[in-house]
């Protein structure tokens, strides 16, 4: 009698809700089954961060109910770090909570997984710039695993009309780490009863890939950029004339961003107060700093050129490309209707942004000196998919030539010039207090309340600290490392909490100096 296997065969699988993953356990686990194999299987609710992801755990001993006689196994109920055979997750992200659990080992585990990205909520919810790097993920997984199949089974499941854990099924088989035949495989899919043509198929392509029959599809080319209006090609022509490399793909987007926003004229008036900068910036040795001053001016003077008004929303909600998306994300038919449901909020700051000035300011003020009306919403809900409600929306995003005219258009371009004034006060006194101030913008964005919150934050830092270090009234190289921290504290937290920590500390600090 040959001598029975040391240990089991361990097998996790990380999904999303919806994805799959318990049907993909449940195929895995009757094709063992099918061997013969002793089997045990445990499903592990995820929690809401990951938006319903789930864990499957699969142990599968490798040697027939014959073969162990009256022996008893003992087998796990939870995954263990370093004791992995087998990781497959549904996206790339899953494979990093993987990798970050301990899941994946160099000298074991097989990683299986779709490199695409389903964006998570701490990536969303984040104030600022909180997506995580892919292509760090993707290295890290190379490195980490013994062995990694990553490449883009989501979109190869959507063009070949079939699902993704179906694909990743085949590529479990193809892999040889389990001792199951291939026939077996598919007699589980056949069994299961559900899907049976699609999943099947999707299968073949996964058990292709891994025998490498299989010729991924070249990515997606890029999408064209929108077809420039007359005269935008002059403005990117003077910056790849004018700026320094390094310059030209912030600055150039800037322009192809308000041309779209508004129009070419807009953009050369982008154009014109971004020159100001780089001129300062190529007196102050910006060549030296990579040109720090002209790239974070540039990059948030475009954000704050197209600032998110009801004109701006309702042309972004009504643009055929974004209805061409929905039907894509919700897998729709050529033929097949959906129904497209608009939740908006709008509040007396969106109300009077389209008004003419002399109207909407004095709403505003008395606005704000009432504690109801700063805090009063207008819930609508706008189908879209209908005639009249695509009208309306559609109506609205035609005012673009109307902005100009209105209140929030004047307001937004005062606050604009009195940024760049403060920005080119700052670079005669302290090149990296400028770069500061300039990335302070960064908390202007977003609608309604999360632009309100930004806004009370921009204007408070800037007062406080900003203003007061570019005018001499305060040491430039404290304020550097003072809006450093403020501006990270206010991305913090929607609340406030960690501004009001951070603008403590730095009362303390100096006096905590002078004392000293």
């Amino acid at each position: 009698m040959s001598a029975l296997p040391e240990r089991p065969i361990s097998m996790v699988i990380g999904a999303l809700g919806g994805e799959g993953g318990g049907v993909m356990a449940t195929w895995v686990v009757r094709a063992a089954e099918m061997c013969r194999y002793p089997t045990q299987s445990t499903s592990i609710p995820g929690v809401a961060q990951r938006t319903g992801a789930t864990t499957y755990y699969v142990e599968i001993y490798p040697a027939t109910h014959e073969a162990i006689g009256d022996k008893r196994l003992v087998m796990g109920l939870y995954p263990a770090p370093n004791n992995m055979d087998i990781v497959v997750t549904s996206e790339l992200m899953e494979a990093g909570r993987m990798l970050e659990n301990g899941m994946v080992t160099s000298d074991r585990t097989t990683l299986i997984a779709s490199s695409h990205r389903v964006y998570s909520v701490v990536e969303k919810s984040a104030m600022g710039d909180g997506l995580f790097r892919g292509d760090k993920l993707y290295n890290a997984a190379q490195k980490l695993a013994k062995r990694a199949v990553l490449f883009d089974m989501a979109s190869l499941a959507e063009k070949e009309g079939t699902v993704l854990n179906a694909i990743a099924f085949g590529v479990i088989a193809g892999s040889g780490e389990l001792p199951i035949p291939e026939e077996t495989f598919r007699e589980a899919i056949r069994e299961f009863g559900v899907a049976v043509e699609s999943n099947l198929k999707g299968f073949e392509i996964g058990l292709a890939y891994m025998k490498g029959e299989l010729e991924l599809p070249p990515a997606a080319p890029e999408k064209k950029t929108r077809k420039a209006k007359p005269n935008a090609e002059s403005l990117l022509a003077d910056v790849a004339a004018t700026y320094p490399a390094e310059t030209q793909t912030i600055v150039s987007e800037g322009i192809k961003r308000l041309v779209d926003y508004q129009n070419p004229a807009y953009a050369r008036l982008y154009l014109d107060r971004i020159d100001t900068v780089l001129a300062i910036d190529k007196e102050r040795g910006g060549e030296h700093n990579n040109w720090a001053l002209t790239l974070e001016t540039g990059r948030y003077l475009a954000l704050m050129m197209s600032y998110e008004d009801i004109i701006r929303v309702a042309d972004l909600k009504s643009r055929r490309s974004r209805m061409n998306r929905v039907r894509a994300e919700v897998l729709a038919q050529p033929d097949e209707p959906i129904h497209v449901t608009e939740f908006l909020k709008p509040g007396f700051d969106e109300i009077t942004s389209v008004m003419p000035t002399w109207l909407g300011r004095p709403i505003m003020n008395w606005a704000n000196g009432n504690e109801w009306a700063r805090n009063y919403n207008f819930a609508m809900r706008v189908r879209t998919n209908t005639i009249n409600g695509f009208l309306r929306l559609w109506s609205l995003s035609r005012l673009r030539f109307y902005r100009p005219r209105t209140y929030r258009y004047k307001e937004e371009q005062t606050a604009i010039e009195a940024w760049l004034e403060t920005v080119r006060e700052a670079a005669s006194r302290h090149y990296q207090l400028a770069v500061e101030i300039a990335e302070l913008a960064n908390l202007r964005k977003g609608y309604s309340d999360t632009h309100k919150r930004g806004l009370q934050n921009f204007t408070r830092i800037m007062d406080e600290v900003g203003v007061p270090c570019s005018t001499a009234a305060k040491d430039p190289a404290w304020g550097v490392d003072a809006l450093s921290k403020l501006r990270a504290a206010a991305l913090a937290d929607p609340e406030g909490d960690a501004l009001e920590k951070a603008f403590s500390e730095l009362d303390a600090a100096p006096q905590a100096a002078a004392a000293e």
